[in-house]
């Protein structure tokens, strides 16, 4: 099993811009399970996509307008919200701030291939 380190640290994660507005910070993961960070600047988009992962999030700051699977819900810090695998999802930030997503299975192509990995 690919893991990641036992500890991630805010100051020692790496941020990659993922889009115009929009960054992403990976933390913990392994074969089942990842959690991601993602910042957001006011007008930020996450375009609509689908994939195979479960995904679970909560709104850490800011407000979003939240589309999944053609619903479209305003939503804030302390909310979250749910995304079946294959299901079309998006978001629009209205107010700067973050979301903290939580996949499963991992989603490999969101790791830096270069970083270390601890292989069990």
């Amino acid at each position: 099993m690919i893991q990641s380190n036992l500890f991630q640290y805010n100051e020692a994660t790496d941020w990659k811009t993922v889009g115009d507005g929009v960054q992403r910070q990976v933390f913990g993961y392994d074969d089942k399970v990842m959690l991601v960070k993602v910042k957001f600047e006011k007008g930020g988009c996450g375009v609509l996509h689908n994939h195979a992962h479960s995904q679970v999030s909560y709104v850490e700051s800011g407000v979003f307008e939240m589309t999944i699977d053609g619903t479209k819900k305003i939503i804030r810090k302390g909310d979250g919200y749910y995304i079946p695998p294959y299901s079309v999802h998006g978001c629009v930030c209205l107010e700067a701030g973050m979301l903290i997503d939580a996949f499963g299975p991992c989603r490999w192509e969101f790791v830096d291939h270069d970083h270390q990995r601890y292989t069990l």
